[in-house]
């Protein structure tokens, strides 16, 4: 394994997590072409992840909302509005489609949105409050909508 990579229990247990805000900022959620990446950590404190979400510039229905561990490792993210995806075994999946780190490949996997999970990918707002709920954020940042 390279530096970047986890065994796959090592991610799983970094998945389910449980993971908290680090303070009580307000931010706004991204405009078109920004990218906003939110500080969290685990209720211990041994652990800290980034919430990143990100929007297109040109397609404003791109989105991505992603939880990353040790500044580097995806454990899991959101597509929205983007292209299709292709995995490693050739399917083909399209927008919108969930990655999640499989040893070995990182976040090169991805899945259907669950739909049990996320109730309207339409509303970018439920969509991440989605997402936090999904990646065990229980105590989220304070994330308000942006103008755009």
């Amino acid at each position: 394994m390279s530096d970047g990579d986890l065994s796959q229990v090592d991610a799983d247990g970094l998945i389910t997590m449980e993971k908290i805000r680090v303070d009580q900022n307000q931010y706004t959620y991204p405009a078109p072409g920004l990218k906003l990446a939110i500080p969290l950590t685990s209720r211990d404190k041994r652990e800290n992840f980034l919430l990143d979400v990100s929007r297109g510039k040109i397609d404003l229905a791109k989105i991505t909302h992603q939880n990353r561990a040790r500044q580097i490792i995806v454990l899991m993210r959101l597509d929205l509005g983007g292209p299709a995806h292709r995995n490693p075994d050739g399917e083909e999946l399209p927008c919108p489609h969930l990655h999640v780190y499989r040893e070995g490949y990182g976040d090169k996997w991805a899945f259907p949105v669950p739909t049990k999970e996320y109730r309207n990918l339409e509303d970018r707002m439920q969509t991440l409050e989605d997402f936090m709920r999904h990646r065990n954020i229980t105590e989220p940042p304070i994330v308000q909508q942006g103008l755009f």
